[in-house]
Formats: C-alpha cells, sequence, structure tokens
C-alpha cells in the first residue's frame, strides 16, 4: 500500500472527514521520481470544533505516527471544521516553492 493511501486511509477511520484531499507534492521537490515524501493534507472535521491549531495538528501526527518516522519528510496540514471551511470558500494556501537541500530551485 502506498503512503499516500495509508494516509488518506487512517485520517477517514479516526477522523470521519467531511471533505479530505492528500496530495503527494514529492515532485516538486529534490527527490527521485515516484518518491512519497512530501504531502499536503486538507481536512474538515467536526471533529476539530473546540481544538486549536495546535491541538489539531498534534492528533493527526499522532496518527501518523508511523508513517511520519519512516518516509514522509514534510507534511503540510491544512485542517478546518466545516463551518471555517464554509468561511475560506474552499480555499487553501498553496504550498510554497521548494529550495531544495542547498537552496537550490
Amino acid at each position: 500500500m502506498s503512503l499516500q493511501t495509508s494516509i488518506e486511509e487512517k485520517l477517514i477511520a479516526a477522523l470521519s472527514p467531511a471533505y479530505l484531499d492528500v496530495s503527494n507534492e514529492s515532485g516538486s521537490h529534490n527527490v527521485p521520481p515516484g518518491s512519497e515524501t512530501h504531502f499536503k493534507v486538507v481536512l474538515v472535521a467536526d471533529a476539530f470544533a473546540g481544538e486549536r491549531l495546535i491541538a489539531r495538528h498534534r492528533r493527526i501526527n499522532g496518527l501518523l505516527a508511523e508513517e511520519l518516522a519512516g518516509g514522509v519528510h514534510a507534511l503540510a496540514l491544512h485542517t478546518y471544521t466545516p463551518n471555517e471551511w464554509e468561511s475560506r470558500f474552499g480555499e487553501v494556501p498553496e504550498s510554497p516553492a521548494c529550495l531544495g537541500g542547498g537552496g537550490r530551485g
């Protein structure tokens, strides 16, 4: 099973998201083709109601501890309640450009 599928399955099982998008952004980084090292997660769930941003991120990091200890190098998290998501009109910040290991583009 791919890392992306593992991430998706764990988040769905634990948080029953109203919306989930797991994007493999590894191709935008200085890694070999086909890598699964850099991910962006957009997750909308009622489970986040009343939780501060840091608590949401800690929860997800805990759920994905195995992946983070293995091949995942970077995990960008965008976590929202349904009301927060609606007020953003479904827009998510773009990931920054990769500078590479030595500041290379």
